[in-house]
């Protein structure tokens, strides 16, 4: 009998790098007009970016329903095996409340996991189950430890532009409009699942200081714990300037700072030129 790890796309962990880490990855739908894609399978982070840029009406990702999970869950479960499901937060999307639904039909033997986070803030929690999974522990304790730190995972973004904020409707033309023409750096964070604005800055250097101020306020990155980097978009000038900017933060800590690109979940509502920082606070 073994613990099963499973996790969403919202997480960014694509189908590949999903078999590398001998898991299992459940895609929510991502659908661009009449086009429908599964998340990380066949519509890669850098494609959904492509396809954002070109277009002019956003996306829309849809949560992964019970009946997707279920078939996972029984998948999994062959042979005796434990499952332990971890799902972005549960204020972004219904995907949490489905595989719960699903669990039911397999008590004791599936237990799901509210990450109250996505993208790398989700991703850290993944990798903190894989460390638990090479102990000897049971679902039901890995799923209990999970819980217990996943509070302690702190997210914090700076935006590039505030025009996929207002395609979505989160915030007006004119807020958007003055942002561009003031060059604002919006920062946001994921806080007890939500994503709140937590500051603005005028300009990348100083979005950047914000990053850090930020982050040494929560208490620092407790180093013995999951770590991680992001960018959204094609390229990641903007993640490099902030890890030179910030190069104090990391270097004494150290010696390799994970990156990985945003996916579709939080890249419809960032756009490109986004960057993030997740990590355990002490």
């Amino acid at each position: 009998m073994a613990v099963q790890l499973l996790i969403d796309s919202a997480s960014d962990v694509d189908a590949r790098e999903a078999e590398s880490l001998g898991i299992t990855m459940v895609p929510l739908t991502v659908q661009f007009d009449t086009e429908s894609f599964q998340d990380g399978v066949n519509l890669s982070h850098r494609q959904f970016f492509e396809k954002l840029i070109e277009s002019d009406v956003l996306p829309k990702t849809s949560q992964i329903n019970a009946y997707q999970f279920e078939e996972r869950f029984r998948e999994l479960t062959s042979g005796g095996n434990e499952v332990v499901a971890i799902t972005l937060s549960s204020k972004l999307s219904g995907t949490y409340f489905s595989a719960v639904q699903a669990a039911k039909r397999f008590e004791g033997r599936v237990y799901v996991v509210d990450s109250l986070n996505a993208c790398i803030g989700e991703r850290l929690l993944l990798h903190y189950a894989l460390r638990l999974v090479q102990q000897p522990l049971s679902a039901r304790a890995i799923a209990a430890q999970l819980d217990a730190v996943k509070r302690r995972i702190r997210l914090v973004a700076l935006l590039d532009t505030l025009e996929y904020l207002k395609k979505g409707g989160r915030i007006s033309p004119a807020v958007a409009l003055a942002g561009a023409m003031l060059h604002v750096k919006p920062v946001v964070s994921l806080e007890d699942g939500e994503v709140r604005l937590i500051g603005k800055a005028i300009g990348s250097k100083k979005g950047n200081n914000l990053l850090v101020q930020m982050i040494n306020a929560s208490g620092g990155i407790d180093f013995s714990m999951p770590y991680a980097t992001a960018y959204s978009g094609l390229e990641d000038s903007m993640l490099q300037k902030y890890l030179n900017d910030s190069a104090s933060l990391w270097q004494c800590n150290t010696t390799h700072v994970p990156v990985y690109l945003i996916g579709s979940t939080i890249g419809t509502h960032v756009g490109p030129g986004a960057i993030a920082v997740a990590y355990f606070a002490p």
